[in-house]
């Protein structure tokens, strides 16, 4: 079998990986074995945090619409059981930004559901 030398392949990945790595702190920018693990474990967050970001903003929006309809009187729960009642299909993200942006169309949709919640359900 031939001898393969691998010269320029390593020294192309190792600088390949050591860019990754720049900005780290002491070694872990500087030594090819230490830069691999802080680049394996800084990968791996990474990969952790885009679908960490999903649930984060979700709660954020949850908060925001909470706040926004116990100021209209009735609660998230209340307020989302309304929506459905009322056939009302808005997600909770552009539910945020009117409670946040748009105070006077939340507070009408807040009105529909609370008025979805009095009628009985058969009505329906």
């Amino acid at each position: 079998m031939p001898r393969v030398k691998r010269g320029t392949v390593r020294r192309a990945k190792r600088e390949k990986l050591l860019t990754l790595a720049k900005g780290f702190y002491a070694n872990k920018s500087k030594l090819y074995r230490f830069a691999k693990e802080a680049v394996d474990r800084a990968l791996k967050s990474a990969f952790v945090g885009r679908r960490r970001k999903k649930r984060d903003f979700r709660r954020l929006w949850i908060v925001r619409i909470n706040a926004a309809a116990r100021q209209q009187g009735i609660s998230y729960s209340q307020f989302i059981a309304g929506l459905n009642r009322a056939g009302i299909t808005v997600d909770r993200k552009m539910l945020a930004e009117l409670a946040v942006n748009e105070p006077g169309a939340f507070a009408a949709i807040a009105s529909r559901a609370k008025d979805a919640l009095k009628q009985p359900a058969a009505a329906q």
